[in-house]
C-alpha cells in the first residue's frame, strides 16, 4: 500500500465533515499510536468546529483508563492492542462528548514493540454510533513508523465514511 499524503487525509476529513453536516451530526476521536494525526487531519477543514466536538489521545494504558474509560480486565485480557480495546475507547470517547460518532485507533506503529503475535503495523480499529453500535477491525500495515500512522489515519477516516453514507442511503 501506498503512504497517503496529508492532502489525501484531509481531503478525506473534509467529505466526511459534509456527510456530518448533512446528517446533523458530531464527531469525536480516541487515538493512540497517531497520536493526534487524526484531529490534525479533521481540524486542518475550515469549518470542522461544525462537526467535530473533541479528540483524546490516550498513548498510555492509564490514560485509556482514566481518560476513556478502558477497564483493567480489558487491557489485561486483550491488550492495549486489540479490537477489544479499541471499541471501549471510542465508546468512552462517546460517553465523555457530546458527538453521534467516535473512531478509536490503537496499534503498534514501530520500529519497536511488535510481537510474534502483534508485529510492528498492526492496528486495531473502533467506529461507534451514538446508537452504541460499535464496528472494529484490524489491519496490518507495511512500512516505517510514518507510513503505519499515515495508512491508520486513512482507514479510520475511510472507515467512517463507509458508515456514515451507509446510514445516509
Amino acid at each position: 500500500m501506498i503512504e497517503p499524503d496529508q492532502v489525501t487525509l484531509e481531503r478525506l476529513a473534509a467529505e466526511l465533515g459534509r456527510l456530518l453536516l448533512l446528517a446533523g451530526e458530531r464527531l469525536t476521536t480516541a487515538e493512540s499510536c497517531t497520536g493526534g494525526w487524526l484531529g490534525q487531519c479533521i481540524t486542518a477543514v475550515a469549518g470542522s468546529s461544525r462537526w467535530f466536538d473533541c479528540g483524546f489521545i490516550s498513548y498510555s494504558n492509564e490514560a485509556k483508563r482514566e481518560l476513556l474509560g478502558v477497564g483493567d480486565d480489558t487491557l489485561a485480557n486483550h491488550g492495549a492492542v486489540s479490537e477489544a480495546t479499541a471499541a471501549a475507547m471510542a465508546l468512552g470517547a462517546l460517553g465523555r462528548g457530546s458527538a453521534d460518532w467516535a473512531m478509536a485507533i490503537t496499534g503498534i506503529a514501530g520500529p519497536d514493540g511488535g510481537t510474534a503475535e502483534k508485529p510492528v503495523g498492526t492496528v486495531c480499529f473502533a467506529w461507534a454510533g451514538a446508537d452504541a453500535q460499535v464496528f472494529t477491525a484490524t489491519r496490518h500495515f507495511a512500512g516505517d513508523r510514518r507510513a503505519v500512522r499515515a495508512q491508520s489515519v486513512e482507514h479510520a477516516l475511510r472507515g467512517l465514511l463507509l458508515r456514515v453514507g451507509q446510514r445516509r442511503a
